[in-house]
């Protein structure tokens, strides 16, 4: 058993999460209100270390009235969080998962962070497992997550067929750029009867843009 994924992004029209120079201000405020209406009704969110390095964001519902946070959860196979990052404040429950390779720099980290109430799992050697990631968040009551991963982790999940739902704003803009991160990276599937097919369930203007909603079809 796994919890139901629904893949959240903002993107601009040619795809980009952000400029070359990591300016990512996609989303309108009816966007980012839409959103957190989503994280109020899930049971965790997901982000890989790259989002929390980049963008140091809170993962907690504020931009509307919620008596409650979901569980935030970071995929960190080589334990990078910063001890200072705001993922890790009290304002929810932190799950970070990383790898079973530990040295002693790791372990010491992984010490400091159980002090401070955070949960850790292990699973995978090189990078995390997120087949098994599932299964234990799973295990552990988190049946939904929004998932708010950059390229890289988002990669990850589709090509585990880990997602079950996508939620895609796209902006009226253009950022352009080859080097400039996308909604999907990795290293891509190397057919089309190997990529991930979506169904188109609903769509609506939010905004000055666009929201598509669709269900990712299992094979």
């Amino acid at each position: 058993m796994k919890p139901y994924v629904i893949s959240n992004v903002g993107i601009t029209l040619d795809g980009k999460l952000a400029t070359v120079n990591n300016d990512s201000r996609i989303s309108c405020e009816e966007d980012l209100i839409r959103v957190h209406k989503i994280r109020a009704k899930v049971d965790g969110i997901m982000v890989g270390i790259g989002t929390v390095l980049k963008d140091d964001p809170r993962l907690t519902v504020h931009k509307i009235k919620s008596d409650r946070n979901p569980v935030r959860i970071v995929v960190d196979s080589k334990l990078r969080v910063p001890l200072n990052a705001r993922v890790l404040n009290s304002d929810a429950k932190t799950i970070i998962a990383t790898t079973e390779d530990l040295d002693e720099e790791k372990q010491k980290k992984i010490k400091i962070l159980k002090e401070r109430g955070i949960d850790i799992v292990m699973c995978g050697e090189e990078k995390v497992d997120l087949r098994k990631l599932m299964n234990v968040l799973y295990k552990k009551g988190i049946k939904t997550i929004l998932l708010e991963g950059g390229g890289t982790l988002n990669w990850g999940m589709f090509k585990e067929g880990l997602v079950d739902e996508v939620s895609v704003y796209i902006a009226p803009k253009i950022f352009g750029g080859k080097n400039a991160p996308t909604y999907v990276d990795g290293e891509g599937f190397k057919s089309e009867e190997e990529s991930v097919k979506l169904e188109l369930k609903n769509f609506y203007r939010l905004g000055e843009g666009i929201v598509l909603e669709f269900k990712v079809i299992k094979p």
